[in-house]
């Protein structure tokens, strides 16, 4: 069996955050019913080929699709029905709008006591941000996270959707605890998170770090103290180095790059000396590794037992042997027909009720005519 065998979620969501929620409850095993507008579907469907493309294949498998005028008169009965027989509902529409459409918490919970209830929005539902249109890299900058990640004189946006991600594993946690409550109480509840709540709690330790000392922590704040370097090799090719705390990475180190006198410079004698002349030491060691390609310091430092990797392009991911080894590629039948999809599978491994990838994203209304008409997720 599944871990979430029998769980019913029908989820009202578009882009990243409410799909990947749940499709994170999907992976474990629930029935997931995707409720979609009519010929346009989730706007992620436009990202590429309406049928499937892997913007939108990429946080909508294992589910079930069906199209809904939540507008009419039919479509707000037949979404009301799937609610009333759901264990969870998902949603990350903006604030109040299933309220508005009077298929909110409010009345949901009366109609179906056992649900459990959970809204993603970009700023949460109070406060005077409540109301604004939240995206990914909005959350990622109001939340703190980009200043982290970018130099903040020429800033950058990421190549992924962090907030978006963080959003969605948080929702996929708190209906987990909300499922594991109903057990004990036998009543469903409201769970709620945001991008932004879900981003700013993700920085505890750069926040303790402000709470602390008042310091304003920056991208480099926390490589300098956790001694990570990032290096270009001879051949152009970029590898990483992190030693942490233990003094046994720093005299591995030394012995790589045969700079045994490091120990007795004044200026990385010891940890704090080497944190505060962080510069200093990344210009003497970025001079060292250029001189020699990447595999042969991967090498060493890999026989020296010091804490490093290259850095891969999803090219070198997936060619990576480790990589291979923990079979993170999953193969699913393409929803129209023309042969297969990959698809990365879930990070998690369970002993006896494993995440299984059983069907690639559904194509838009694919389940109408078993879904609408019976009732049945």
């Amino acid at each position: 069996m599944s871990a979430l065998e029998g769980v019913k979620v029908v989820e009202f969501t578009s882009y990243v955050s409410g799909p990947y929620a749940g499709m994170l409850l999907a992976d474990f095993g629930a029935d997931v019913v995707k409720v979609e507008p009519p010929e346009t579907g989730d706007p992620f469907r436009r990202w590429g080929e309406i049928d499937y493309n892997a913007t939108f294949g990429s946080v909508n498998r294992n589910k079930k699709s069906v199209t809904i005028d939540l507008k009419s008169p039919e479509g707000h009965a037949q979404a009301q029905r799937l609610m009333d027989e759901a264990d969870v509902v998902i949603e990350n529409l903006r604030s109040g709008s299933l309220d508005r459409m009077k298929l909110g918490w409010d009345i949901m919970r009366v109609r179906n006591p056992r649900l459990i209830y959970c809204s993603i929005t970009g700023f949460g539902d109070e406060g005077p941000y409540s109301q604004r249109p939240g995206y990914d890299t909005v959350g990622q900058a109001m939340g703190g996270l980009l200043s982290l990640l970018t130099d903040m004189e020429k800033p950058q946006p990421m190549g992924i959707s962090l907030s978006d991600h963080l959003a969605g594993i948080s929702a996929s946690m708190g209906i987990l605890a909300a499922l594991n409550a109903r057990h004990v109480t036998g009543r469903g509840q409201r769970v709620s998170t945001s991008l932004l709540e879900s981003t700013i709690s993700f920085l505890a330790e750069n926040a303790a770090r402000y709470f602390e000392d008042g310091g304003t922590p920056g991208r480099a704040t926390r490589t300098h103290i956790a001694q990570v370097f990032a290096f270009t090799a001879k051949d152009g090719k970029g590898f990483v180095i992190h030693l942490s705390s233990p003094t046994k990475f720093w005299l591995s180190l030394l012995e790589v790059v045969d700079r045994q006198d490091f120990t007795k410079d004044p200026r990385f004698s010891d940890r704090k000396k080497r944190i505060a002349n962080y510069t200093a030491l990344c210009d003497e060691l970025s001079t060292i590794f250029a001189t020699k390609d990447r595999d042969h310091w991967i090498e060493r430092l890999v026989a020296a037992d010091v804490p490093a990797g290259p850095i891969h392009d999803l090219e070198g991911v997936f060619n990576d042997p480790q990589v291979k080894a923990l079979n993170m590629i999953v193969k699913a039948p393409h929803p129209a027909g023309r042969g297969e999809v990959s698809l990365i599978r879930n990070s998690v491994r369970m002993s006896d009720t494993p995440p299984v990838i059983r069907t690639a994203a559904p194509r838009l209304g694919e389940h109408n005519e078993t879904i609408l008409k019976t009732s049945e997720l």
